[in-house]
């Protein structure tokens, strides 16, 4: 049998608003990564690039971990955007005045899990058991 394991990163300071970001990582979640992927290289907002590489950094930490592990069963298992750090700012209006507004960053967080390779020894070793 086959052990699931994770793998997740974080990405943190997209200048993005939390709210749009979220809508985009709604499209992707709870999909296989290779679909995730070509479904964000056909949104057309600017959200879906910070959100891609988020998901192709938590792959490759995954397949990086020096465990064999089926590219195919790889499976976006938490996708979440939370709100990041708030830049206060000031807009010139009329009469002198500055009108106070802030640039909201988001942060993505994204785990991935996959399936362990079926490893051919072992396979060849369970079906001579089977056959006596």
């Amino acid at each position: 049998m086959s052990e699931t394991h994770f793998a997740k990163a974080y990405i943190k300071g997209v200048d993005s608003m939390p709210r749009k970001t979220s809508i985009v990582a709604s499209l992707v979640r709870d999909r296989y990564v290779a679909d995730a992927l070509v479904i964000l290289d056909n949104t057309p907002r600017r959200a879906a690039r910070p959100v891609k590489k988020a998901i192709e950094s938590a792959n490759a930490n995954l397949l990086n971990k020096g465990i064999s592990i089926d590219p195919k069963t790889i499976r976006i298992a938490r996708i979440s955007v939370t709100a990041g750090t708030r830049i206060r700012r000031y807009v010139p209006a009329s009469r002198g005045r500055a009108l106070p507004f802030e640039k909201v960053s988001s942060n993505i967080f994204v785990e991935v899990a996959g399936e362990e390779k079926a490893k051919k020894t072992e396979n060849k070793k369970t079906e001579e058991k089977e056959k006596k």
